[in-house]
Formats: structure tokens, sequence, C-alpha cells
């Protein structure tokens, strides 16, 4: 027969299959095979391999396809596709476009000395240079009502209209690539993600190719959007330009339709910039291992969710667990998805943190001993009682808290008089929620101290979690990767090294109390309480 097979090996079977399936897909995007033969006539030879004189000319419109009128304002006459530059330049607003209208970019390489509109052998492309966003409410001292300095205001639009109403933003940066490598492809085995962007002529027997002009969607950024009004006339616009390579021109080119994708299913200029940012702001060496990392960051965080559902569904007793402790995960956890919540934050984030607070509470249910009845058509909360080895750990639990409340409340409240005083707020409420989780943040690993306390007393660790715990603790130093990677607030990245001293102590402590069977374990019995065995004659 066969052997039966344990649910988390049939998941980490699953997630080496789709790291492997991963890898070999994204081999196929960066990986182009060329034309074997370059002179046959089944290839497609580049059009910049004869180094032909060109020029790059940049025009605002109000439609995409230019009907109804283009401007120039930019032209660069002796256009070489292997020198990179930045022009930084200001452009004129339409009055159609200042009263919440579109504006349009008509990117053009051609032929010098003649019109790209008449040149048979140009090649363009379209793309907004406004985006619409609902504005950013004004924040205020909460103690003198001073404002923080805003944009002109429109006058024919009230205050409330315009919070609630998406209003067009301009992007202050245009970034052009063009593909300058000598490439031959093969007719046959041409990828279909470069074909759209591919034009081609007959030149005599062979097929030739224009040069490949892209421009990158995902370096327009949140951050360097400008609010538009009726009274604003010009706006900078820098225009970058770089040579780009086939392998990353395919990768952008996919990247770029999967937050096309994901904006038509309803995802903000907001959330979609959360995943540019990954890609724009990490080195591609650093995206790499960024992939990898996180994808065992997401098997790790799987497994210990499972396993601490597991023994928390399994827990009948809290001898040896801080339930204060329990309650402050619970609390922190709350706090920080009304903080993500109040400042808007990306859904991939959001959705997450929302489903951990849930999970919290569950634990908070279980630790208390909480159950909820309904009599008369009324809600009734009965709480359980606990033995006298539960009261025993909440006794110390409650010595531990008593300790570090003389450390930790003022030092909370002293943060937030301090931010309300010197940090300008949207709101009360505002106020409140980045006081309590800069508490999180800062003083929140004090909360994991009552636990050390009641194993210091205890003289045991057999009652935590230690599958889950050695779960978290990967991840905890993959955080600790990523603290030094991707960008991040600093209190965030301070919570990374802050568990690693924790969990370091709770080492020592499974070192210093090793495992006795006469205690209890996680899941509230010991090992010598099991009914013993019939003895079986030989």
């Amino acid at each position: 027969m066969f052997q039966k097979t344990s649910f988390t090996t049939l998941i980490v079977g699953v997630f080496i299959v789709y790291v492997l399936h991963t890898c070999w897909v994204m081999y196929g995007i960066v990986y182009t095979k060329p034309c074997e033969y370059p002179r046959s006539d089944k290839c497609i030879s580049p059009y910049l391999a004869s180094n032909p004189p060109l020029q790059l000319s940049i025009y605002t419109a109000l439609r995409p396809n230019g009907e109804g009128g283009h401007s120039l304002i930019h032209r660069e006459e002796a256009f070489d596709v292997h020198t990179r530059f930045e022009r930084l330049i200001n452009v004129s607003l339409p009055k159609k476009t200042r009263k919440n209208g579109t504006l349009y970019a008509m990117v053009f390489v051609h032929q010098p000395g003649m019109s790209p509109w008449q040149d048979p052998r140009q090649v363009h492309l379209v793309t907004q240079l406004t985006t619409y966003m609902l504005p950013k409410p004004p924040e205020v001292s909460l103690i003198t009502g001073e404002d923080e300095p805003q944009q002109q205001q429109n006058p024919n639009m009230a205050a409330d209209d315009k919070l609630d109403r998406p209003v067009s933003h301009w992007r202050s940066r245009l970034t052009l690539n063009v593909v300058a490598e000598n490439f031959h492809f093969d007719r046959e085995a041409l990828p279909s993600d470069v074909h759209r962007y591919m034009k081609v002529f007959q030149s005599g027997r062979k097929m030739v190719y224009l040069p490949l002009l892209f421009i990158d969607q995902l370096s327009n950024r949140v951050k360097d959007l400008m609010e538009i009004n009726s009274s604003t006339t010009e706006l900078p616009l820098t225009i970058s330009y770089d040579t780009i390579a086939l392998g990353k021109l395919r990768f952008w080119i996919h990247m770029q339709d999967a937050v096309y994708s994901l904006q038509q299913f309803g995802f903000t200029e907001k959330d979609a910039d959360e995943i540019k940012g990954i890609f724009v702001d990490t080195n591609l060496y650093f995206l790499a291992l960024t992939f990898f990392v996180a994808a065992f960051h997401l098997l790790f965080d799987f497994l210990a969710f499972k396993n601490d559902i597991s023994f928390w569904k399994q827990k009948k007793s809290m001898v040896g667990m801080s339930s204060k402790a329990v309650l402050w995960r619970c609390f922190s956890t709350i706090v920080i998805f009304l903080y993500l919540l109040d400042e808007q934050t990306s859904l991939l984030v959001l959705i997450p943190a929302g489903i951990g607070s849930l999970i919290e509470v569950w634990k908070v249910k279980k630790a208390f001993k909480i159950y909820f009845m309904w009599k008369g058509g009324k809600p009734t909360f009965l709480f359980g009682k606990s033995d006298e080895s539960e009261k025993r750990t909440e006794e110390y639990d409650s010595l531990a808290m008593k300790y570090l409340s003389y450390l930790l409340y003022p030092l909370c409240v002293g943060g937030a008089v301090y931010a309300l005083v010197f940090v300008k707020y949207k709101s009360w409420y505002s106020w409140l929620i980045n006081s309590l989780v800069n508490g999180v943040y800062a003083f929140g690993f004090l909360f994991m101290l009552p636990q050390l306390f009641v194993n210091y007393k205890l003289k045991s660790v057999a009652h935590l979690p230690w599958k889950a715990f050695m779960y978290k603790a990967f991840n905890t130093f993959i955080d600790d990767v990523f603290a030094f990677i991707i960008t991040m607030p600093t209190s965030h990245r301070l919570a990374c090294f802050r568990d690693d001293a924790v969990f370091l102590i709770y080492l020592y402590q499974r070192w210093l109390y090793p495992v006795d069977k006469t205690r209890v374990n996680e899941y509230g019995v010991s090992y010598d309480e099991d009914p013993k065995k019939k003895i079986h004659k030989d």
C-alpha cells in the first residue's frame, strides 16, 4: 500500500513545481532564439544595422489619433539611439485639459528633414500624459488649525465635491526606450509580445524591421503626479531616453500588461503603483532574488498559518501561555488594519491584514474561553473558568504587565502628544490611528516580554507552538533582507529587527529549559497522563 502523504509535504511539492514552472516561463520570456542564418529570406533584419540618420519628435494632442490638432513640444535633430539623455521641458496645457480633460503624447522616430506624418518609415507610439485620481485630503495642525501648503483649488468646484470626484493629474515623466542591438528575428518564431511593436517593410527579398520603440509606463509613479486645475497653464515634463535589451523589453511588456489587467479589474492608480515600485525601484538581479525570497516567504507564511491554526484549534488549556500577549496581538493587528485603511493602502496589503485581524480575534475567543449564545433573540457572552494551573500563569502574566506598564504607557502618551503638536493630520481620527500604530511599531515588541517572563517563572517552553514559531522566524529573517532592499517606513524597518532579538531569547529559553514529558505540552496535556496501554504477553 502507498504511504500516506502529509498535507505539508503535498504543499511543499506543489510549491517546488510552481517555482520550477515560473523559472521556465521567465526563461522563455527573457531568452529569444535568434535566426540561425541571418542572410536567409526567413530572417527579419534590423533597420538600425546600417546606422541610418534618425530624428525624434514628440507632439501633444487632445485625441490619441491626433485629430483636432497637435503641438510639437520637443525634437532631437540628430537622434543617436546609443546615446542616453534627459531633457526637462515646459508643456503648455490646452483649455480642455485644464478643465479636467485628457492630454496625449505622440512619440515619433523618423527620417530627418521629413514630417513624421508623411514618412513611410516612421514608428510612433501614443501615451497619456494625464490620469485621473482622487485629490489628496488636506492636512492641518489639530492644535493651531494651520493648513499645510496646498495647490490652488479650482474655484468652480466645491471642496467636498472636489475630494469625492477624480480630477486630472499630470504625469511629469516620459521614459522612452529603443532596442539598439542588431538582432535578427526568425519569421516562424517571432514572439507575439514583440510583434505588436514591430513595423516591417520589404527590401528586395528581405524583410527589415524598423526601430523597436517602447514607452515605459512602469516609470509613471504616483509620487510624480501633479494635480491640474483651471489656472495651470504650463507644467514641467522630464523626457528620459535610454537603450533597452530585447530580453528586458519583453519582460517589461509582460509586466505592463499585468498591471493594465489589474486596473481593468478595478485596481486604482495607487494600487497599481505598489506593484510598479517592485519593478522600477529594484535592480533586476535584486528583482530575481526578490521573487525567490518572496516565494519562500509565501510558503513559510502558509505553513506558519496552518500550524498556528492547528495549535489553537486543539488548545484546551492556557497553562504557560500569556493571555495578555494574545490580547495585545489582537489589538495591534486591528490597529494596523485600521491604519492601512485610513492611508488607503493597496488591496494587496489590506486584505491579508484584515484576514489576520479576524484570526487574532478568534484566538482571543479561545484564550479567554468566550462563548457566544443567543437567548431570546439577544446575543449573550459566557466566559469559562480557569483552573489552578491557569490561575498561576495569569498571576505571572499580570505581574509582568504591571512592570511593563511603568515603561510602556509614558512612552506611548509622550509620542502621541509630540505628534499632536508637531505633525499635521487629516482629522482627529487620523491622529489617533497614527499614534496607536506608532506605539505598536515602536513599543509593540515589549508585549512579547510577558511570555518570556511566564516561561522564566514556569521554567518551561513546552506550551509554545514551536512549529509555527520556526516558520515565523524564517520569515522574520527574510524580512531583515527586505529591510535593506525595499523602500519602507523607518518604523517598519526597525520592527523587523526588534523581532529578531525577542526570538533569540526564545531560542535561549528553549535550550535552557529542555522538554520534560511530565510538563504540559502545547495541546494542554501531559505525556504521563496518557492512559497506559495494555501489556501483551509474549
